[in-house]
């Protein structure tokens, strides 16, 4: 394995999801967050369409989008409790830089699919976050129905062929939990055999 492979290589398995709330202050400079979503725009993107986009949620819209997370809350359960509301208002201030990840349906050639849009976004996202990792920052992708909820779309001006598809927070580790245990190669390697059909295998030519 050449230097630049091996660097790359322990990149990779140094990232790690970081829960919002473990994320705080400082987060990314001007330059810096120029650096990490500049990272985007080496993914594969058939059409050129760059279907992806990331909405920043600046500190003075926190409190709308806690507010829309608590109405979100409260249109799937009308009993929540206080306390629940005020946990979902809190997800609204976790980790110092917080964006919105969109996916654009019919930009461009409107013949590529959603799915080869949503997969070119997660190249995308899996740049940025190995970048973030890269500068010393924390970094997790989170979801929620509340990505679903109309008065969401509404607060980003969401159109009919956009699609939420997950929050990004970036920031300085707090505290992280230990390494999780990577899958093995051969967990979710398979061969398309002539005899076999489809069998669990080792990499070519390769032994265990």
């Amino acid at each position: 394995m050449t230097e630049l492979a091996q660097m790359i290589s322990t990149l990779m398995q140094s990232r790690q999801t970081i829960l919002p709330k473990r994320l705080v202050a400082p987060g990314p400079d001007h330059t810096q967050l120029e650096t990490i979503l500049g990272a985007a725009a080496s993914a594969p993107d058939h059409g050129q369409l760059t279907p992806w986009r990331f909405v920043v949620v600046s500190e003075a819209a926190r409190p709308k989008l806690a507010e829309q997370f608590a109405r979100s809350l409260l249109e799937r359960d009308a009993q929540a409790l206080p306390a629940q509301i005020e946990q979902a208002k809190e997800k609204a201030f976790r980790a110092p830089l917080l964006l919105l990840v969109v996916v654009d349906a019919n930009c461009g050639d409107t013949k590529i699919d959603l799915f080869e849009r949503i997969v070119s976004t997660g190249c995308a996202l899996q740049n940025v976050l190995l970048m973030a990792t890269a500068l010393g920052y924390g970094s997790a992708l989170t979801s929620g129905k509340a990505l679903k909820s109309s008065g969401l779309r509404q607060l980003f001006e969401l159109q009919e062929q956009d699609h939420a598809l997950c929050f990004l927070s970036i920031g300085t580790v707090l505290s992280r939990k230990s390494s999780r245990v990577l899958p093995e190669l051969d967990r979710y390697l398979f061969h398309l055999t002539a005899t076999e059909g489809i069998a669990r295998g080792n990499v070519p030519g390769g032994t265990k």
